[in-house]
């Protein structure tokens, strides 16, 4: 079976420290590096998103500017274009990601299809120009822009995994309904050894 392998925003806002820092966020980095080592020639194309948006800019009323983040669908400023924040985070190591994508510039964005790749390309034409049968799926956050990313890869009708010790979320409850809601569309949830 002919797969993929994306792993959602692993960036320096989103673990530990960063402005949307979640636990296990650093860990789960080191933990999607060493999986790599082991597992990177099992996929056709590697590729990792980025939250990338624009500075001086709301985005479309993702960042709340004005007033308090409601933490569902406004946030801190996060994830700036161009900042330590919008990096990955450093135990990524990304000499093995073969594809790389950016979203959220200028609007809100949580799943990985709503990117564009360096080249421009969209990832339903790249998925369909190479093939691709299997999505697997690690990053963060579990609770958002994982679920998001599952279940628009999941609606293109291919196999999809999530492989739940390489992910991290913002918070347990909302991370546990995640999974639960993965698996009722269909997407099926393993450890990384599966």
């Amino acid at each position: 079976m002919v797969a993929a392998l994306f792993i959602i925003d692993v960036q320096n806002d989103f673990t530990e420290g960063g402005a949307l820092g979640v636990n296990g966020g650093a860990a789960v980095a080191a933990d999607i590096t060493t999986f790599l080592w082991a597992n990177a020639d099992h996929y056709c194309v590697v590729v990792a998103s980025r939250d990338w948006h624009d500075a001086n800019s709301d985005n479309g009323g993702h960042f709340a500017m004005d007033a308090e983040p409601n933490f569902v669908d406004t946030w801190p400023p996060h994830c700036v274009a161009g900042t330590y924040g919008a990096e990955y985070d450093p135990a990524l190591n990304t000499g093995q990601i073969t594809m790389h994508v950016r979203k959220g510039q200028g609007v809100p964005a949580y799943s990985i299809f709503e990117g564009i790749t360096d080249d421009g390309e969209s990832i339903p034409a790249m998925l369909d120009r190479l093939e691709i049968e299997r999505i697997d799926i690690v990053g963060i956050a579990t609770d958002y822009c994982v679920l998001a990313s599952a279940l628009d890869a999941v609606a293109t009708g291919r196999s999809v995994r999530v492989l739940t010790r390489l992910v991290a979320g913002v918070a347990p409850e909302s991370s546990v309904a995640a999974l639960a809601t993965m698996q009722e569309a269909g997407i099926t949830l393993v450890s990384e050894h599966d």
